[in-house]
């Protein structure tokens, strides 16, 4: 009996292939020649990204326009880097654009973190700075840390603004029910760096896929916002391995990084969705209600979020710094060589 070419093709289908069948998948990285061969649908950056990225070679095009860019605006040193930095942040999210077919997230300094007016403007700064480059707000989804003033930024900006916003560096179940409330357009629920604590602090050190203790977080939220009918979309990030990812079959979105990418490229497992709305609905998860007290006692009572993104708004603000550091370097050299 002949082989069945459609078949066998069928059976050769990539862990990554099957995985786009039941979760938009999505590229986290600000190196964007490393987008393409994978064909994701958008794309996540973030300081720590950018500034890996714009300290490669292929990128200095970038950068160099970013600082005459600042230069050309004037003002005191603070507010060319400022404007350079923001312009940095633009162009890099206009040439991802260039290769995705959706929209491209750009993240708000992490220094403004409990500043919510502050992340407001800062957010709107970014949105007029890719008009200018002819990209329509639609593209863009604006990243804000999971802060209540975060959060409460989120809503200005999504109601007052039509601004899309997503909510990174979320841990709690607490962040999540009030970015669901709130009505923004996307959260980003970290997985590793939820299990790395809990490996940092039980006698546990791995976990199977499905035990995993950022998987299971993710879970819970993607079943709780199914259940109560939030448009909010659930994106896993922050994967330690494809086995956290293929756990997570059937989450809205999930934002994976190169490097995992090829894995999952190369990886012929049968994927099953881990994730479905029916079993959501049919969950028994409560709805919860939050004011602003409630948020801060209920996010206090988590040790691993507390602890995780406090962290994490220090680690993203030490990678602003530090590409800051570079930028300023830049600009008295591109100055002293007038």
């Amino acid at each position: 009996m002949p082989n069945n070419p459609v078949k066998k093709q069928k059976m050769e289908e990539s862990a990554l292939d099957q995985l786009k069948q039941h979760t938009v998948v999505v590229a986290d990285t600000g190196d964007f020649n490393a987008i393409e061969e994978y064909k994701p649908q958008d794309a996540t950056t973030n300081p720590s990204l950018i500034l890996a990225a714009a300290q490669m070679p292929d990128y200095q095009g970038l950068v160099n326009d970013a600082i005459q860019y600042g230069k050309n605006l004037g003002g005191s040193e603070e507010e060319q880097i400022n404007n350079i930095m923001d312009k940095l942040f633009v162009l890099f999210g206009v040439e991802i654009l260039k290769k995705i077919p959706g929209r491209v997230s750009t993240e708000v300094d992490a220094r403004l973190s409990f500043d919510k007016d502050g992340m407001v403007e800062r957010a709107k700064r970014l949105i007029a700075l890719y008009k200018e480059a002819g990209i329509d707000k639609k593209r863009i989804l604006i990243k804000l840390s999971s802060t209540w003033e975060g959060i409460q930024a989120g809503k200005i900006l999504e109601e007052e603004y039509g601004i899309h916003c997503n909510m990174t560096l979320l841990f709690s179940f607490a962040q999540a029910v009030a970015c669901a409330e709130a009505g923004v357009t996307l959260i980003s629920p970290f997985v590793g760096r939820i299990l790395d604590w809990h490996v940092a602090n039980s006698d546990n050190k791995s976990y199977e896929p499905s035990e995993d203790p950022g998987v299971k977080s993710v879970a819970k939220i993607y079943n709780y916002y199914k259940k109560f009918g939030y448009k909010t979309i659930v994106m896993g990030a922050s994967f330690r391995n494809t086995g956290e990812i293929k756990a997570l079959t059937g989450c809205d979105y999930l934002t994976i990084s190169p490097k995992l990418l090829s894995e999952l490229a190369k990886d012929n497992s049968k994927l099953t969705p881990a994730l479905t709305v029916k079993e959501a609905q049919a969950s028994n998860l409560e709805k919860v209600h939050l004011e602003e007290k409630e948020f801060r006692w209920l996010h206090n009572e988590d040790q691993m979020a507390v602890e995780k993104l406090s962290d994490g708004i220090r680690k993203f603000a030490i990678d602003a710094i530090k590409l800051e550091k570079m930028l300023k370097e830049r600009l008295c050299s591109a100055e002293n060589g007038k």
